[in-house]
């Protein structure tokens, strides 16, 4: 059977990245960045990418990367959503990469993992895997239109931008325009993608690039929305111990801990789903069922969680000061990431066949 426990070196992994978080991106900071125009925390990205080589886990060694799997990567993402971190890893690191993977563009792999450029995939955020998707128009050799939602591309370097001639083309940035987009979670911008004539260089077929990588951020997002949900439920548990009520601490109270019981449920269901899938991907075995199934238990479980640490932390929980509304943010705004829960289920039912009626 697949062993799901994690590893010595994942758990060593988890340590250092946990480590370097709470030195490097408190929340206090993550609020106050997240209020300016650049939310993005691009000095804590190089330490993590260039510093620890985090952005080169799923990128072969010969290429300067680390030749690790996705159960990895799915560490490193359970962190970065405990810490709401505002960096591209997931965007980049994760499914710019796998697109570039599948197209074989060995150079501009070599610069994502060595950190010396950050990538995106030009497709909308809420997008799944196997959905249908914009593209740019080729017009003599060079990219025309408007790809909206395209998360991180504020800060990208280079653009993977799909094209009608069936192809995906690298853009770099500055020969396009990003118009940035309201966004929920404010630590995670998303930008109007504007190519008016940039010239761009095929590097393969655009389809089985985007669904790869569509597939791989879909599976490793549950790794984040476990991360946001274990913070959420470890920080309102020792909330309720130290909060007093008739003298006593609220947590001790039976209503309370039958809430807390049944989210500590959810959040360890999770955990099995989210490690299946990253394991399921890691051995490109089953992975379209396993992302699938851990999507559609992620989202639900990772807002409720959210919202019960909003709730039960009472007062200070609604004010701006406390950093459960990024957590929440991050979780709404997770739970319609490259497709909503009821879009993984109905992919799941045809998957094991089982449609409805």
């Amino acid at each position: 059977m697949t062993d799901l426990l994690y590893s010595e070196e994942e758990e060593a992994l988890r340590a250092a990245v946990r480590d370097l978080l709470t030195d490097h991106c408190p929340a206090a900071e993550v609020i106050a960045r997240a209020e300016t125009d650049a939310p993005h925390d691009v000095p804590l990205w190089k330490t993590l990418a260039g510093g620890m080589g985090l952005a080169g886990l799923l990128v072969p060694e010969e290429l300067g990367g680390q030749g690790a799997t996705h159960r990895e990567a799915a560490v490193v993402l359970e962190e970065l959503g405990r810490a709401v971190a505002p960096v591209p890893y997931l965007t980049s690191a994760v499914v710019a990469t796998e697109a570039l993977l599948e197209c074989g563009a060995e150079d501009l792999l070599a610069e994502l993992a060595a950190a010396t450029s950050i990538g995106a995939l030009a497709v909308g955020l809420h997008t799944a895997p196997g959905a249908p998707f914009p593209a740019a128009r080729v017009v003599d050799g060079a990219l025309h239109g408007e790809l909206p939602a395209v998360a991180d591309a504020v800060v990208a370097d280079v653009l993977l931008v799909p094209a009608d001639d069936g192809g995906l083309y690298a853009v770099a940035a500055s020969d396009a325009t990003v118009v940035a987009q309201v966004s929920l979670d404010l630590t995670r911008p998303v930008g109007r993608v504007v190519l008016d004539g940039a010239p761009g260089r095929r590097l393969g077929d655009a389809a089985p690039a985007v669904r790869r990588a569509l597939r791989a951020g879909a599976a490793l997002l549950a790794s984040e929305q476990l991360g946001l949900a274990d913070w959420a439920l470890t920080e309102t548990v020792r909330y309720l111990k130290e909060r007093k009520q008739f003298n006593r601490p609220v947590g001790g109270f039976q209503a309370l801990k039958h809430r807390l019981a049944q989210l500590w449920l959810e959040v360890v269901n999770l955990r099995a789903a989210a490690r299946n899938a990253a394991d399921a991907l890691a051995r490109d075995e089953d992975a379209d069922v396993a992302g699938a199934v851990a999507q559609a238990y992620a989202a639900p479980v990772a807002v409720h969680a959210a919202e019960e640490a909003l709730q039960l932390h009472g007062g200070i929980g609604m004010t701006w000061e406390h950093p459960v509304h990024l957590c929440l943010k991050r979780a709404k705004a997770d739970s319609i990431a490259y497709g909503t829960a009821g879009a993984h289920r109905e992919a799941l039912a045809g998957l094991v066949d089982l449609q409805a009626p």
